[in-house]
C-alpha cells in the first residue's frame, strides 16, 4: 500500500456515498495519473443513466481516457470501493491500468481474487499489481446499509 492510497480511497468513497440518491449501489472509483493527478471519478450510474455498463469503475475509466485524450492509461492506478466485477476487471485489463486498489471485497461478483481473479490470470494481456481491503471496513458499511434499507 502507498501513502497516498487512503487518501484516495476517500475519494472514492465520496462517489459512492452519492449513488444511492439516483438509486445505484454505492459504488465509488478514482483514476490518478503517475503523479497523483486526478483524471477521472466515477460512480455506479447505472439506475441514472439507464446503461447497463455505467459501473463507477468504466464511469471513472472513460473520464480519465478522455482527460488524457486516448484509451491507454498504463501508467495510472484505479482506486474504487467494491472489488471489481467481471466486467469492470475486463475494463481495467482493456485500458492497461498497472495497478488496481480497492475496499469491500465481493463475495458475489468478485473478479479479483473472492470468486473469480480476472485481473491475475496469467494468460491476460499484462500484469496488475492489486491492493485490497483499503479502507474496507468504511467501504463494506456503506454497501451494507444501502442493501439493509432495501431489505
Amino acid at each position: 500500500m502507498r501513502a497516498d492510497d487512503e487518501a484516495l480511497m476517500a475519494i472514492a468513497l465520496e462517489q459512492a456515498r452519492l449513488a444511492p440518491a439516483t438509486g445505484d449501489v454505492p459504488v465509488g472509483a478514482v483514476v490518478v495519473g503517475p503523479d497523483g493527478q486526478v483524471l477521472g471519478i466515477g460512480r455506479n450510474q447505472r439506475e441514472a443513466t439507464g446503461d447497463p455498463l455505467a459501473h463507477a469503475e468504466v464511469v471513472a475509466l472513460r473520464s480519465a481516457a478522455a482527460v488524457r485524450g486516448g484509451w491507454r492509461l498504463d501508467d495510472c492506478t484505479l482506486v474504487v470501493t467494491l472489488e471489481p466485477c467481471v466486467l469492470c476487471a475486463g475494463a481495467v485489463l482493456a485500458a492497461r491500468v498497472p495497478r488496481l486498489v480497492f475496499g469491500a471485497w465481493d463475495e458475489k461478483a468478485g473478479a479479483v481474487g473472492s470468486v473469480q481473479d480476472v485481473i491475475r490470470d496469467r494468460r491476460g494481456p499484462h500484469t496488475v499489481e492489486v491492493v485490497a481491503g483499503v479502507r474496507a471496513a468504511d467501504c463494506a458499511a456503506l454497501l451494507a446499509a444501502f442493501f439493509a434499507g432495501r431489505r
